[in-house]
């Protein structure tokens, strides 16, 4: 967000030149609660990375426009401010109500109210730009709303919860450590204090959420960073193999402008053809993605995986005979 923060002072400063108002480097420090040295840097930053025509009147005591007709324009806008606008409005979208939402709206429309100054709003923006996600488990808000608040609070969460795979709720005691949203779905990492053991839970499976009134004290992030983003996929472990996938020529064009994994590798083949190498510390997501590409890729290693999905073509070619 450091970019954001700089367009933001930015377009405050190029909004009172317009208007006139003379601006000056104090105005600036006051108004984002700044040093008069890290003012008068943006300001610098504002004239020479950006180009604009800014000079001090001494007079006034404050800057203006020597060329009356500039505009800073939109274009200049980074992927990265759009995205935080598409994103927080979106999020917002798909987590209505509770204290967090709240936050996510105030600051959705903090980055509207900034974007209509450079005359690009919000009709403009759902036109221009959208984030999607499918096959996603939506929260409730109210389970979203106790688990934001336990975690923010460290308090120890009760809840019921539903595996798909076993589809009977189980009562389990938490400690909250983490939040995240993945792939359009919210993902509670969490100490379990019925398995003593860190686990993952999708709050679209939680219910009869409460939080308690018992506190604890967060774990070291060292205990459980590793459930983050380690390894490929939802399903995390302290451990994790490569996994090697070769792609046909054809689909190759697609999987090289991919990222899978942050410690990804490629190495291209002579035939044009892909191979991809990726940490993965348990096969169940990674399968159902190999079986997606169908004939367009070959597991290499390892040959636990290759076996396993061998096993699962089996299967499907013997419903597909009938």
């Amino acid at each position: 967000m450091r970019n954001f923060v700089f367009f933001e002072r930015i377009i405050w400063l190029h909004v009172r030149i317009r208007a006139d108002e003379y601006p000056s480097a104090g105005d600036l420090a006051r108004e984002f609660e700044l040093s008069e040295r890290t003012a008068q840097r943006t300001i610098a930053n504002f004239r020479d990375r950006l180009g604009a025509p800014i000079e001090y009147d001494r007079a006034r005591k404050g800057y203006y426009y020597t060329d009356k007709d500039y505009e800073f324009s939109p274009a200049r806008v980074s992927q990265e401010e759009i995205l935080a606008v598409v994103l927080a409005r979106s999020l917002l979208d798909k987590s209505t109500g509770g204290y967090v939402s709240r936050i996510i709206k105030k600051f959705s429309r903090r980055l509207m109210n900034m974007t209509s100054l450079l005359g690009f709003g919000q009709d403009m923006m759902d036109k221009a730009f959208s984030a999607v996600w499918n096959q996603y488990s939506p929260a409730q808000a109210q389970v979203f709303d106790i688990v934001s608040q336990s975690l923010l609070n460290c308090r120890i969460l009760a809840f019921d919860y539903t595996s798909p795979a076993t589809a009977e709720p189980t009562t389990r005691k938490a400690e909250p450590h983490h939040l995240q949203h993945y792939m359009g779905s919210w993902v509670l990492i969490a100490f379990c204090l019925e398995k003593y053991d860190w686990r993952k839970f999708y709050l679209s499976r939680m219910a009869r959420v409460t939080q308690t009134q018992d506190w604890f004290q967060p774990r070291p992030e060292s205990e459980w960073s590793y459930q983050v983003e380690s390894s490929f996929g939802i399903f995390q472990d302290r451990t994790s193999r490569p996994v090697v996938l070769r792609f046909s020529p054809f689909r190759a064009r697609w999987i090289r402008e991919q990222v899978w994994h942050p410690d990804q590798k490629m190495r291209e083949l002579e035939d044009g053809s892909l191979e991809l190498e990726i940490p993965v510390a348990d096969f169940r997501e990674i399968k159902l993605k190999i079986l997606s590409f169908g004939a367009d890729v070959e597991v290499i290693r390892p040959e636990s995986l290759r076996r396993e999905v061998a096993a699962e073509i089996q299967k499907m070619k013997k419903i597909y005979q009938k």
